[in-house]
């Protein structure tokens, strides 16, 4: 039994934090995250508290969303446990400016679910909602997180999404579980698994999706190989009005840009991590 499968045998609570950790995170979620000392302070803080964890996970609400957070080999994890507020803040208001009641939203390479329970948490019970992650013990905090909230408009779905659907090889990040992709791209090649894929078009016919409003997609460096088959072989009608995708320029194959440009969508916003683009007219 996993660490991850152990932990989830206890309900919910379980793990809440306590004495000088539970003063650590109250005082890290509130640090500003436009300061150099900010940041610095919260790293130095977080870094004691996951010392005293010694393995164990917490039990926390963040984003209007209960989750339960394993800090170790993850940097999701660490960042949304410890300092929510530097966990892409200007893509989470953009979606929910842009998103309203009701939206369907993909969530490609959910890991924890963060971006999936937080729109979940403001969309309503209209919304439809995918948390789409491949990786096996992720994928089972994914559904334990969902599993804590009462939204019931979140499925999650263990696969991942490439240029073709079958059985594909996906190379894991010991170090940050967050960072596994289909490429190997700054990761342990010695760390690999088997994983089922589907095709993005392939995926939202499967599940009877015929609107997209927003999509997130963090697959470390194969957004184009996700990206160029979907907007050449999908209906105009599936085409995202947002769409919030790591900026891997580096690694595509591909001018990505240029062919979302050609689609018509225009980028608003670049972060730290990600490109984020609106489709006009939509």
């Amino acid at each position: 039994m996993t660490d991850t499968q152990s932990s989830a045998i206890q309900p919910f609570g379980t793990y809440a934090p306590r004495g000088l950790v539970a003063r650590i995170t109250d005082r890290t979620v509130t640090l500003s995250g436009k300061s150099w000392a900010g940041r610095r302070i919260g790293f130095f803080l977080r870094r004691l508290a996951i010392t005293m964890l010694h393995g164990r996970p917490l039990d926390v609400e963040r984003f209007g969303a209960r989750m339960r957070l394993h800090p170790y080999n993850n940097n999701c994890e660490k960042k949304v446990l410890f300092t929510p507020q530097f966990f892409d803040p200007d893509e989470r208001a953009l979606l929910a400016s842009r998103l309203k009641p009701g939206c369907t939203f993909l969530d490609i390479g959910a890991n924890i679910g963060a971006y999936a329970l937080f729109v979940a948490a403001f969309a309503g019970p209209g919304a439809r909602i995918l948390a789409v992650e491949p990786q096996p013990d992720v994928f089972d905090r994914l559904t334990y997180n969902i599993a804590q909230n009462p939204f019931g408009t979140v499925k999650a779905v263990a696969c991942a999404v490439a240029d073709k659907a079958g059985e594909l090889t996906l190379f894991v990040d010991p170090r940050n579980r967050g960072e596994s992709s289909l490429k190997i791209v700054g990761t342990n090649e010695g760390a690999q698994i088997r994983v089922p894929a589907v095709t993005l078009l392939g995926l939202a016919q499967g599940e009877g999706i015929t609107r997209i409003d927003a999509i997130k997609l963090d697959v470390e460096g194969a957004e184009d190989l996700i990206l160029e088959p979907f907007f050449r072989e999908a209906p105009v009608s599936l085409h995202p009005r947002l769409l919030v995708i790591e900026d891997g320029t580096a690694q595509w194959q591909i001018d990505l840009v240029g062919l979302l440009e050609a689609r018509g969508y225009r980028q608003i916003a670049r972060t730290r991590l990600n490109l984020i683009f609106e489709r006009g007219g939509a």
